[in-house]
């Protein structure tokens, strides 16, 4: 038997009762404080690490091409000019990139979200032949790189008539297995069968169903599958350079990467215009930062 705990003396006839001593307060651990002030100090230091180099592209933008490598360097141009924004918006035709890049990586994003939700349902909530092995086939498709695939996708492109950039840059994004993957694992866990039936009894056609009761239940998921899809086609290099010939077809990657490559580096040309390039990606992020943290939070905590 343990031994019982001892409680305070009564007090004899005439004296008043003993209070019980307080508790001293533990002194807090100093271990998880100097964890937690590790952890803060790596976290500044990697953001650091991510920031500069945008810091240094914003600032080596606004200052003349004798001034970008400068030492010691300055975050703030002294004197700060808009020449090197004229002289690449007026010698290079910038504006053709930037809306081939942003209108294709829209148009991929939006295809595949759809795609992506739609086969992600039908492989979590029905049953068909041969439905183990398609999903098989599509998984293991995602430890097959790209570049194995990108002369058979080219030929293939070229003799169907498809090589329009317009819709050519589009292709290889439409479909991708890991947003597949990630919708039909998040409707499993999240979307109950009984939500569904109860749909059909009240006359919902199956498309409807999808469209007016699963698609408004999976905004996190899609969230963050279109950050980071819109990320994959509008950062996509390899396969516009194989595609595309027409220099005024060219998408931003790869006009950048003529100006960086030219005899003289245009570094002058090269940070303004990736300062202009980066605006798309930061605008896409804040609209939809709530929809990707909550997409790629989901399932880490158990209700």
């Amino acid at each position: 038997m343990s031994a019982a705990t001892p409680t305070p003396a009564a007090a004899r006839p005439g004296q008043a009762p003993r209070t019980p001593a307080p508790v001293e307060n533990r002194p807090r651990r100093r271990g998880s404080r100097t964890g937690r002030v590790a952890l803060y100090v790596t976290l500044t230091a990697l953001l650091l690490v991510f920031v500069a180099p945008m810091v240094w592209a914003v600032s080596g933008s606004f200052k003349p091409r004798g001034d970008i490598f400068e030492y010691p360097p300055s975050l703030i141009p002294s004197p700060a000019t808009l020449e090197n924004f004229r002289n690449l918006l007026s010698g290079q035709p910038f504006w053709n990139w930037f809306a081939i890049s942003v209108v294709t990586a829209l148009l991929a994003t939006a295809i595949a979200v759809f795609v992506c939700a739609l086969a992600g349902f039908a492989f979590a909530k029905y049953r068909f032949a041969g439905k183990r092995l398609l999903f098989s086939v599509m998984f293991s498709s995602l430890s097959v790189p790209f570049a194995v695939i990108l002369v058979p996708l080219f030929v293939l492109i070229v003799k169907s008539g498809l090589s329009n950039p317009w819709f050519a840059l589009i292709v290889p994004w439409v479909a991708p297995a890991f947003g597949i993957f990630m919708m039909q694992q998040y409707i499993i866990q999240s979307i109950p069968d009984e939500i569904l039936e109860a749909a059909r009894i009240d006359g919902a056609s199956e498309f409807g169903i999808f469209w007016r009761v699963v698609l408004p239940l999976l905004r996190p998921p899609l969230g963050a599958l279109a950050v980071w899809q819109f990320l994959q086609s509008y950062n996509s290099f390899l396969w516009p350079l194989v595609l595309i010939s027409d220099t005024d077809r060219y998408t931003i990657p790869l006009g950048l990467n003529i100006l960086f490559k030219a005899e003289n580096r245009s570094f002058d040309l090269v940070l303004p215009g990736a300062v202009l390039a980066s605006v798309p990606t930061i605008l896409v992020f804040l609209l939809l930062r709530k929809q990707l943290l909550e997409g790629l939070s989901a399932g880490a905590v158990k209700g």
